[in-house]
């Protein structure tokens, strides 16, 4: 067991740490669950999955509720239906966003910010609204299947002593495998390789995460309200780069999920781990250029396959210490994939802070449930 600080405050889960005991920290989380505001993006593979049915299933158990749980879906117009109803036989407060709907098309195009859509842009979708109903949103993603509603407990137990944003990390470790690909071979070396060039403060902070792509944060309505949030797969890195301005090293924790259980995707092609890395790659660059850090293009892509060949034999003899498989020259092949999305981020189309957009957080919960004009009067959440 070990209890190592990284220079961002690090919260370890230590099993038998409180004795059993109910402490004032916990019974502070407990208490902060009414006050939050609960955002789960989905899209429609998610509809009646295992994984997104044990999300919600947990988030049932939650005493007391959260103010909202806000659902952002993407999803074709003829399953948006379904997707509403079995939401819907959930014993939660649910408020679906049609993120596809046509008057949030329509929405975002009269405001100039049409354009590429994905998790990112959703998640922006929710975060409005989110906000302004709560004095703290915890976002998830739904594809968890090892999900528990302590989770939320733990991710706001920081902002009840003061911090302000609060990251999950935890194990990916499933199958007798390592997995967490994405973060273990692209981000991670990455980080290193700016790392051993770089004292930039900003630098650090990417570091200090022990996994800076979970999808699991929590932060005050404050700060979720300035984020500028990239539209597709940048999301968790953006989100970092954002909180780094407003919370720093002083107001950021991370809290540890014990180990996770999460769909899988396939390594190559645009919707695979290989176009994902594109947008990470993006999003993390652009966020060093801001802070006036140069990523020296020219080597960077040598520097971080030197670095990720390091890390390869570590994750290799860490394998062998617990017995796991491992394919050293399968990780060396993604590890050439990825190296082909380092370049220099195109033009910045980040969504505005919610501080600054265009337009209310009621106008998107209208033009995101079209289906409320029809049901004037009705007790309905949705």
């Amino acid at each position: 067991m070990e209890y190592v600080q990284e220079r961002i405050a690090t919260l370890h889960e230590f099993g038998e740490g409180n004795g059993g005991r109910e402490t004032d920290l916990a019974r502070d989380a407990v208490a902060a669950v009414a006050d939050a505001a609960v955002v789960v993006p989905m899209t429609g593979r998610e509809l009646e999955s295992p994984a997104a049915e044990r999300v919600l299933g947990e988030l049932e158990r939650l005493q007391p509720a959260p103010e909202a749980v806000f659902v952002p879906v993407r999803a074709e117009p003829e399953r948006i239906g379904p997707f509403r109803d079995w939401l819907g036989s959930f014993a939660l407060p649910t408020r679906v966003l049609w993120c596809n709907a046509p008057g949030i098309d329509a929405l975002l195009a009269d405001a100039g910010l049409g354009g590429e859509f994905g998790k990112g842009r959703d998640v922006w979708l929710a975060l409005g609204p989110a906000a302004d109903a709560a004095d703290a949103v915890v976002v998830h993603d739904a594809d968890a299947r090892s999900y528990e509603a302590e989770h939320v407990h733990r991710l706001l137990a920081p902002l009840t002593m003061a911090f302000e944003f609060s990251k999950g990390y935890y194990a990916r470790v499933e199958r007798d495998r390592l997995y967490g690909r994405l973060f273990r071979l692209f981000y991670e070396p990455l980080v290193r390789s700016l790392a051993d060039a770089h004292d930039a403060p900003i630098v650090d902070y990417l570091d200090a995460f022990r996994y800076a792509l979970a999808g699991e944060f929590a932060a005050t309505a404050d700060l979720a309200r300035r984020l500028r949030t990239p539209r597709t797969w940048g999301l968790e890195v953006g989100t970092l780069g954002d909180a780094y301005e407003v919370a720093g090293f002083g107001g950021t924790a991370q809290v540890d999920l014990g180990r996770h259980e999460h769909d899988h995707r396939a390594v190559a092609g645009d919707t695979g781990l290989e176009g994902m890395s594109r947008d990470v790659a993006a999003t993390f660059l652009r966020v060093l250029e801001e802070h006036g850090v140069d990523p020296g293009y020219e080597t960077l892509p040598e520097r971080y396959l030197s670095a990720g060949d390091e890390l390869i034999d570590q994750y290799r003899a860490d394998a062998a210490f617990n017995g796991l498989e491992y394919d050293p020259a399968g990780e060396r092949d993604q590890l050439a994939r990825y190296a082909e999305s380092i370049s220099p981020p195109g033009p910045d189309a980040r969504l505005p802070r919610w501080t600054d957009a265009p337009f209310e957080p009621a106008d998107v919960l209208a033009a995101a449930r079209p289906w409320r004009e029809r049901r004037i009067g009705s007790r309905s959440q949705d």
